[in-house]
């Protein structure tokens, strides 16, 4: 990840040009460096070239290979983040996305403000993690913050980012309870501190990759009404 030096390079995908040009405009503007990308497989070749530092990528683009194809096949080879620049506002479309690796959500028509608003939360969300240890360990899950690597008792557990942000945020503080808006203001942003919805899908995900029974979970608890808590040390449910 860049460092708070480093003047990022940010990779647009985006096939209409009046809307590219306005982007580019804004981002050049806010000193950052800008690389365009008008179909899905343009923009693959130029995230595996140019290894950008974020990607803000519209869903849909002309072809075969849609945004949220673009993001599932990144999310394949590179951590990077990627905000979803899109006219749908449906709150199916935004999980999915969630789901797929995005790290923000940006709906047009959006403002310069709004957009260098994500772009620098993301940024900086994205550069937070060099902070702190390298590395953290609770019961038998070992989280590389480094190499965004997650094991339980030796064995890989790929994660998406917004999966690794969310279990680095409860393993920061095992034991202890974390309220929905703090979870959500960490790994989502302020804007998102009531989406609790949002939280429950990716605690979802998180069990389902995390628990070897997910039904009846060990690790990863809820405090009903309150929030959530990575148990310090892993609850036996099993039954007497």
């Amino acid at each position: 990840m860049p460092s708070s030096t480093h003047r990022a390079t940010i990779l647009v995908v985006e096939d209409e040009p009046r809307l590219v040009r306005l982007i580019e405009s804004i981002l050049r503007t806010a000193d950052y460096r800008v690389l365009t990308a008008a179909t899905g497989a343009d923009a693959l070749e130029m995230v595996a070239l140019e290894a950008p530092d974020l990607i803000l990528l519209d869903l849909l683009l002309p072809g075969d290979i849609d945004g949220f194809d673009v993001c599932r096949r990144v999310r394949e080879f590179s951590d990077v983040p990627i905000i979803m620049l899109t006219a749908r506002t449906q709150e199916t479309d935004k999980l999915r996305g969630f789901e797929l690796g995005a790290d923000d959500y940006v709906t047009k028509p959006f403002s310069a403000k709004e957009l260098l608003a994500r772009v620098q939360a993301v940024l900086r969300r994205s550069r937070g993690f060099a902070a702190g240890p390298a590395r953290l360990t609770v019961g038998d899950l070992v989280i590389d913050l480094a190499a965004h690597r997650v094991t339980r008792g030796g064995e890989d557990i790929h994660l998406t980012p917004t999966e690794f942000r969310l279990l680095v945020a409860l393993a920061r503080r095992p034991g202890r309870v974390i309220p929905h808006d703090q979870l959500l203001t960490e790994v989502w942003g302020a804007e998102y501190r009531d989406e609790v919805e949002y939280l429950r899908t990716y605690m979802r995900y998180l069990r389902q990759k995390l628990e070897r029974n997910p039904t009846r979970p060990t690790h990863l608890l809820t405090e009903p009404g309150v929030g959530y808590v990575l148990a310090a040390e892993p609850e036996n449910n099993d039954p007497a």
